[in-house]
């Protein structure tokens, strides 16, 4: 479950959002695509399709199974939904660097992945 303790706040289209210490929203169901895009751009990433069929999966993730996942458990949900060119660990390090399973997590709007430090 995301933090309540708010750090700062992202602002897009005049609206105000609270981000906790590690920039994860505090509270989820505020996310939209333009708060992605936003977020997106703090990390220097250009969303592309690639990006957004990764963010799609993460979410479709968290409402199955009610947690974001850690990085393996990343590779293969993405492998099973995109196909296992897409499910491998250096494809999500291209779109999402540093770690893709806590950079994808956040754009999606989503908690920090448990096991992530």
């Amino acid at each position: 479950m995301a933090s309540t303790e708010i750090y700062r706040y992202l602002s897009v289209n005049n609206h105000h959002y609270a981000l906790d210490p590690e920039d994860y929203l505090v509270d989820m169901t505020q996310w939209s695509p333009q708060i992605a895009e936003a977020l997106a751009r703090e990390e220097g990433i250009e969303l592309t399709e690639e990006h957004w069929e990764v963010l799609r999966v993460l979410r479709d993730f968290y409402a199955r199974y009610e947690m974001a996942p850690a990085m393996r458990p990343l590779v293969k949900a993405v492998g099973k939904a995109l196909g296992p060119n897409k499910g491998r660990s250096i494809h999500l390090m291209r779109l999402f660097p540093g770690s893709p399973a806590k950079v994808a997590a956040r754009l999606a709007g989503l908690p920090k992945p448990t096991h992530c430090l």
